[in-house]
């Protein structure tokens, strides 16, 4: 249950509202974003005969249990979501620590995860899998990522699908001088300066107009660290900041003392700093303090949703229902509902009949990509 807190609004310019965070399930969200959950399960090592990749005991078949050490999901064997359909949005799935298994109706797949993030418009319709291998029998398989619906406007929601991966190589990451904070760019042009930008938004996404302001930031903040984030570039953006890690540790937002994990209603046309004091104690994560930042400039449509599927009437969601039935969005052509991978593939993405892996260093120091 969400308590509100606009007590701040009165004492910080930049904050408009805070409200407790759900113990479990989506966080709240603005337009242009639909949808936001934070990942985090500490799945143990493969035990199973044979490589299997499987927990010890298996799924209720919705398993979503905030005080388990792990969640199976709609997984049975192998924790995860099996195929299921999407129209009209984009999903993002930003990774930090564990890998992921993704395949899909249009023949796209990829093992990705350690920071790697995936970018799937779903457009027209798509069916996917995302699953959770436990990959490593010798040590414990963590598995820590946010998945973010990104809307499509009217005229974008019927776009052919398409998936983009940008392997942690290329996802910029920005360092503060004394070290003590750091900021990773999954989507957006702050912090950016001095980085070649190699994971540009899919060419239909509302995010590939820079007028609409999209950034996606995970914020990490040290003892000691201080950060300022810039006013949006653009005027009328709606900006959203999630302290999701190290509430304990009283981080300062503009000023004033968080100490709960809260989602914070931003004013995007002003500057925010956050500090996190030198004798944070925090031991949980290590005494860091983590935030997500959403920001775009709204795209101000009706939003019919139903499920998996996103449109502006329900008229068109019953469409997708019936499109969904009839053409299965291309049909299921992987031997099980929830593909995986062989135990040794490692990271890769299948993309339009080409699989690819994450570049490797040569000999020289520099990053070569590696194409099969």
């Amino acid at each position: 249950q969400s308590h509100s807190m606009n007590n701040i609004s009165r004492m910080s310019s930049a904050i408009i509202s805070a409200t407790a965070l759900p113990a479990a399930g989506p966080y709240p969200t603005l337009d242009p974003f639909l949808f936001c959950v934070y990942h985090k399960d500490d799945y143990p090592a493969d035990e199973s005969v044979g490589g299997k990749m499987e927990t010890a005991l298996p799924g209720n078949g919705a398993d979503f249990d905030p005080d388990a050490p792990y969640r199976m999901y709609h997984g049975e064997k192998v924790p995860g979501f099996p195929q299921h359909p999407h129209r009209g949005f984009e999903t993002i799935t930003a990774t930090m620590d564990g890998l992921v298994d993704h395949a899909d109706s249009v023949g796209n797949a990829g093992r990705y995860g350690e920071g790697d993030v995936q970018w799937m418009t779903a457009g027209g319709g798509i069916v996917h899998s995302e699953m959770f291998p436990l990959v490593y029998a010798d040590r414990p398989n963590p598995l820590r990522f946010f998945q973010i619906w990104l809307n499509l406007p009217a005229k974008s929601k019927m776009v052919k699908p398409s998936f983009a991966m940008f392997w942690s190589d290329d996802v910029p990451v920005w360092n503060s001088d004394d070290g003590k904070a750091s900021i990773t760019i999954w989507a957006g042009d702050y912090f950016t300066k001095g980085h070649v930008q190699n994971n540009s938004p899919p060419p239909d996404s509302w995010a590939a107009d820079s007028d609409n302001d999209v950034a996606i930031l995970h914020i990490i903040m040290r003892p000691g660290g201080k950060i300022t984030v810039p006013k949006a570039t653009k005027s009328g953006v709606n900006r959203t900041m999630y302290l999701i890690e190290g509430h304990k540790n009283g981080a300062k937002v503009d000023g004033k003392i968080i100490n709960k994990k809260v989602s914070l209603i931003m004013d995007s046309s002003k500057d925010v700093s956050i500090e996190l004091s030198s004798s944070s104690t925090d031991n949980d994560v290590g005494k860091t303090t983590e935030f997500l930042l959403l920001q775009g400039k709204p795209i101000g449509e009706p939003v019919a949703q139903r499920g998996p599927f996103v449109m502006n009437t329900r008229s068109e969601i019953r469409d997708a229902f019936m499109d969904y039935q009839r053409t299965s969005f291309g049909g299921w052509q992987w031997p099980r509902d929830d593909m995986i991978f062989p135990q040794d593939k490692g990271r890769f993405a299948l993309v339009d009949g080409k699989e690819m892996r994450p570049p490797m260093k040569s000999s020289n120091g520099e990053y070569e990509k590696d194409e099969l």
